[in-house]
């Protein structure tokens, strides 16, 4: 069994952040995550999305704020256990013990979670089962390998207006489908991709794909019309996704809905068992990733004080440190 100070569950901004606080704190850390890199949502989703609302960034790619948390919290060594899920959690001795998935167990100080939406799961478009891999998407972490392809994009929502922005100076064409005719997307993005060289084809869905090994074409069906078959060697299925807590919902913690019930001090019910960023509910919560970055300094100095009781709860500034 393997000992850390302080386990951050989720990979995600907040969770990076908080690996970066405890890091400063003299704390050991290990972050866990589901998924094979560091970012959490902003690299499986929108790794090229323009991020607002981080203070002192006017803004920022997604893919650019993960990589300066990484740097940020890199002089502190924390283990990034990647690809790997937090599966089970028990107080043998009244420090938590997690479960990993393969069985490895990891004795913590403390816990941290910091898992955003919980575990998420891309929705399916259904003609596109036996392509997944093969020309067909549900993220594009490098625009780049899309480059003079022809790109369909299935969806309404931001992501896939999004996508539609990112992927038109670089692909040959792109085609861009949605069911309704409205979107839910930000009005000002819609506007701007419609200011494009893009297809926008609404009341409409793919039908059909064809292609071998891969995909080479797809069928597109406006409702009350013909269908149309057009050249296309991606697909990117950018039609949202599922969200669950996973078996954190088995941990005994107390929730409310998908979310999970913490105090002042980012404590939850459960002894040292922490949770910081927008998986957490409080009255009062605003979930943005500037506010996940204060919870998630307040849950490691408290994480700190319950780990070592002679801590005190707040160490002084980073600035104090030089």
């Amino acid at each position: 069994m393997r000992e850390v100070d302080v386990a951050v569950i989720g990979a995600g901004p907040v969770g990076l952040f908080a690996a970066y606080y405890a890091g400063f704190r003299g704390l050991s850390v290990a972050v866990v995550d589901a998924l094979p890199e560091p970012g959490g949502q902003i690299t499986a989703m929108y790794p090229e999305k323009l991020i607002l609302d981080v203070a002192g960034f006017p803004a920022v790619k997604g893919r650019d704020l993960v990589a300066n948390l990484v740097a940020q919290a890199a002089p502190y060594h924390p283990e990034y256990l990647l690809g790997t899920r937090a599966e089970k959690l028990a107080h043998p001795d009244g420090r938590p013990v997690l479960g990993l998935a393969g069985g490895e167990q990891l004795r913590c100080g403390a816990v941290v979670v910091t898992g955003g939406l919980g575990s998420f799961t891309p929705r399916p478009l259904p003609v596109a089962e036996s392509f997944v891999g093969s020309g067909i998407v549900y993220f594009v972490p490098e625009p780049a390998g899309l480059a003079g392809r022809d790109v369909l994009i299935v969806g309404g929502g931001d992501s896939a207006f999004d996508w539609a922005a990112t992927l038109h100076p670089l692909a040959r064409s792109v085609t861009l489908v949605h069911r309704r005719e409205k979107f839910r997307a930000h009005a000002g993005t819609v506007a701007r991709v419609l200011s494009l060289p893009v297809r926008v084809v609404v009341n409409a869905e793919v039908t059909r794909l064809h292609g071998d090994d891969t995909v080479t074409a797809a069928e597109i069906t406006v409702r009350g019309g013909a269908a149309e078959t057009l050249p296309v060697d991606t697909v990117v299925a950018a039609l949202g996704f599922t969200a669950d807590l996973g078996p954190l919902a088995e941990w005994g913690l107390r929730l409310d809905r998908r979310h999970i019930v913490v105090d002042s001090a980012m404590a939850t019910n459960l002894p040292r068992v922490f949770a910081a960023g927008d998986i957490t509910e409080y009255p009062g919560k605003v979930r943005l990733i500037a506010t996940g970055f204060g919870e998630a300094a307040t849950a490691v100095n408290n994480a700190a004080v319950a780990i070592d009781p002679t801590a005190h709860l707040f160490p002084g500034h980073s600035s104090d440190a030089g």
